[in-house]
């Protein structure tokens, strides 16, 4: 159901993004929950609407969507809530989410007290072991394989070796 849904956003067919994804977040899937919350957040399909937006990042992020996790971050953030801001995206790092790394160091180096330095070595040793968890000579061989060769040169010669 939500890679009909996805489907069909890709293709901006809304409303059918929308049915699907709602009946795969009824059945707690936690993409579809981010899926709609960034279809409430940019009103495709639906009437923008901020709660509704942040009840399907909160139901994603509990789930351990680091995606969800940052967004809430960037809500908190932006209600000048920064402690809890901190926290999300402590919290995205350490579930490997690079672009809140990025916004915990940035928030780390103005010194504003929010990210302490242990705070933010936790969540970099927790980043580095989300992201070396990821690794595997199966994903490196797959990657390095003949159709992401042709994926990445668009030489269809590629496919037959």
């Amino acid at each position: 159901m939500r890679e009909m849904g996805l489907c069909l956003n890709s293709e901006e067919n809304y409303d059918g993004a929308f049915e699907y994804l709602s009946k795969a977040a009824d059945l707690d899937d936690l993409e579809a929950h981010y899926q709609l919350s960034i279809m409430y957040q940019k009103g495709n399909g639906v009437e923008k609407d901020e709660q509704m937006e942040a009840y399907h990042l909160e139901v994603a992020a509990i789930a351990g969507h680091p995606k969800a996790r940052h967004n809430l971050g960037c809500i908190e953030g932006d209600n000048g809530r920064q402690q809890r801001a901190a926290k999300h995206l402590i919290i995205s790092a350490s579930l490997g989410d690079d672009l809140s790394l990025d916004e915990l160091k940035i928030e780390y180096a103005t010194g504003r007290g929010y990210v302490s330095k242990e705070d933010f070595a936790a969540a970099l040793r927790a980043h580095q072991a989300a992201v070396a968890s990821m690794k595997s000579p199966q994903r490196d061989e797959a990657a390095c394989g003949p159709m992401w060769a042709w994926v990445r040169t668009g030489d269809s010669e590629t496919l037959g070796q």
